[in-house]
């Protein structure tokens, strides 16, 4: 039996180790750095040693656990493995858009057992483990206790290469900014993510999601007092490439609006 607390509470400060790493190079950062993986999916070597550090640190943590990390792949383990983000918001890094963060989750045979993310420039931690509370740099927090989606703030992402459900994407999103207090698009699916699980967001919800995205994140929100689901309503988030994450006071009339919507794509 592995002790969750601690294993959690060493993450912690190593992502705050790197997070410094990546505000000393933002200093001299320049786009002459950044290669394209993708259509508008952004790297540079800031994502590439940060995620060496963090994987070089975790291997001694918890030998023989496999990893699955955005720019270096799937490694095999056997009981447990590491979902890894070494930046998420590489597109607001690159541009000097100061919100990004790291994202780490730990999974025991598929279930996620502990999750941290770490918004680098406020400086704020978030995690939880299996069997603990959410935290937010050593404070419980939980949801919004918000009931309606009329008062509610609702973040999103816009996808930047898969546009295949983009007329029902926008039309949801032209109901909810008539509904709703507002709606934001930070560019961390991450920082999304513990927004919602620290009450500053009553929804988070998008689809082209990644497991590095998302693995953390929905976690906190979980172990904070929230709800999950697929756009359809299903428990599955973290491999569904989609995810509505909500206070729970407000989930099923979120639903109710995203399947209005989803459930007549052409």
């Amino acid at each position: 039996m592995i002790d969750l607390q601690n294993i959690t509470l060493q993450v912690v400060k190593l992502c705050r180790e790197v997070g410094g790493f990546m505000r000393e190079q933002r200093r001299s950062f320049s786009q002459k750095n950044v290669e394209e993986k993708g259509a508008h999916d952004l790297v540079s070597y800031v994502d590439r040693e940060a995620e060496r550090m963090i994987i070089d640190v975790l291997k001694n943590l918890l030998p023989g656990a496999g990893f699955i990390a955005e720019e270096g792949g799937v490694e095999e383990g056997e009981r447990y493995r590491w979902i890894i983000d070494p930046l998420d918001g590489t597109t607001n890094y690159v541009h000097g858009i100061p919100l990004y963060s790291i994202s780490i989750a730990l999974q025991e045979n598929e279930t996620t057992v502990a999750g941290i993310v770490y918004e680098v420039n406020l400086d704020e931690c978030f995690y939880a483990w299996e069997g603990g509370k959410a935290m937010l740099n050593g404070q419980e927090i939980g949801v919004s206790q918000e009931t309606t989606l009329n008062r509610s703030l609702i973040a999103t992402g816009f996808p930047y290469a898969d546009f295949s459900r983009m007329k029902p994407y926008l039309g949801l999103f032209d109901e909810l900014m008539r509904s709703s207090r507002g709606l934001r698009r930070l560019g961390s699916a991450a920082v999304d993510l513990v927004y919602v699980a620290c009450g500053r967001f009553e929804v988070f919800y998008e689809y082209g999601l990644n497991p590095w995205d998302v693995a953390a994140g929905a976690f906190i929100v979980q172990k904070a007092g929230g709800s999950l689901s697929c756009f359809s309503g299903g428990d599955e988030v973290v491999f569904s490439r989609e995810i509505i994450a909500s206070n729970g006071f407000v989930h099923e009339e979120f639903i109710g609006l995203c399947s209005k919507h989803f459930n007549t794509e052409q």
